[in-house]
């Protein structure tokens, strides 16, 4: 389980950068101002919460760090213009990121796997990167 939970781990902070890294080019440095309202606000009230509240240290100012795994694929389709030459569809975007964010919350919540449910990850990540490129 910790491997597939660094895979997971691994592949959604590559998400991230794709997201972080075509929006800064294709929308300018200012590009988080432009995230979807909703997912904006819940990003920077879980990062007021970082900065203000806890004992923890780490990453603090990526924004996009604060986001939820679900929030990824809205912010992909919400800038669809500039993700749709990278990507087959919205639907295929879609059904990956839905498919793993599952597994993701099972594996996070301390549940045991099945080893096809292992292998139906990997083939979606390995999709994903034939795809997309990571």
């Amino acid at each position: 389980m910790g491997r597939l939970y660094v895979v997971l781990h691994c592949f959604e902070n590559e998400v991230r950068a794709l997201i972080r890294e075509t929006l800064e080019e294709k929308e300018g440095a200012d590009w988080a101002e432009k995230l979807p309202p909703k997912i904006r606000a819940f990003a920077e009230g879980r990062q007021k919460s970082a900065q203000d509240e806890t004992w923890l240290e780490g990453e603090k100012s990526d924004l996009l760090g604060f986001t939820d795994f679900g929030h990824l694929s809205a912010i992909i389709i919400d800038k669809w213009i500039h993700f749709e030459d990278i990507m087959p569809t919205q639907h295929w975007l879609k059904q990956r990121l839905d498919e793993l964010e599952k597994t993701r919350h099972f594996i996070a919540h301390n549940r045991v796997l099945l080893p096809s449910e292992f292998q139906r990850v990997y083939m979606y990540i390995a999709d994903w990167n034939r795809v997309v490129g990571l």
